[in-house]
């Protein structure tokens, strides 16, 4: 009887089959990169995370501090190949749990992930949200509002406190600046090979974007320090 009822609440909140929602205003080219890069995506992050890749995700997770409530709603932004949004349908199985990402192959790769069929992947903008306002309990996006240029960027935070719930949480996972000075050189040229000057935002850690536009916010950092928790509400 859960699964039955899950299933039809999800069917009200979002498509049950992956879809394209405005995809055209995103840049194909970029689109297509992550399209093949995700065949590549999950060995990448291996072994560029280590052993701290459980932790951030995990930090995430327990972040949500959603217990108390039955069937949490769960929005997990540019999801990729769906580790943070499996780990939160993990952690709490009544919840309705949804992966949105730009990218088919990554949602292909997240879906294959999905054994039990407890997510819902849409296909879809994050600057053009297709949900209505307050909806969810939990907005997260992890490592990823980096990739996003401009006002790309502004849109998208806007629209995830649109359909947060008001006393919900929106989660945003960010690396920090490595300390070691051959990583911390890594760091830079991966950030400025994205091509706009709004990575000098992440490159100075730069918080005022997120203070301007939401009621409080608050960080916190994982125990390894390699990145930080960003915790907004509305």
């Amino acid at each position: 009887m859960i699964g039955t009822n899950k299933r039809k609440r999800r069917n009200k909140l979002t498509p049950s089959t992956m879809v394209d929602n405005g995809m055209s205003e995103i840049r194909t080219g970029r689109q297509k990169y992550y399209d093949v890069f995700s065949h590549f995506y999950d060995v990448f992050i291996k072994a560029h995370a280590g052993r701290h890749r459980s932790e951030t995700r995990n930090f995430l997770v327990n972040s949500a501090d959603i217990e108390a409530r039955p069937c949490p709603k769960i929005l997990d932004i540019c999801c990729g190949t769906g580790s943070v949004i499996l780990a939160f349908s993990k952690k709490y199985p009544a919840a309705l749990a949804v992966g949105y990402d730009f990218s088919w192959g990554m949602l292909q790769k997240a879906r294959g992930k999905d054994i039990d069929h407890t997510i819902s992947f849409v296909q879809g903008d994050a600057a053009r949200l297709p949900y209505v306002d307050d909806c969810f309990d939990i907005v997260c996006c992890s490592h990823a509002l980096y990739e996003l240029k401009g006002k790309a960027r502004t849109f998208a935070l806007l629209e995830m406190k649109r359909v947060v719930q008001p006393d919900g949480k929106i989660l945003l996972m960010e690396h920090e600046v490595p300390r070691n000075p051959l990583v911390k050189i890594l760091f830079y040229l991966r950030m400025l090979v994205m091509g706009s000057a709004d990575t000098k935002e992440f490159v100075r850690q730069d918080i005022s974007q997120y203070q301007s536009l939401f009621a409080d916010i608050q960080i916190s950092h994982t125990p390894s320090g390699k990145s930080k928790l960003i915790t907004c509400v509305k």
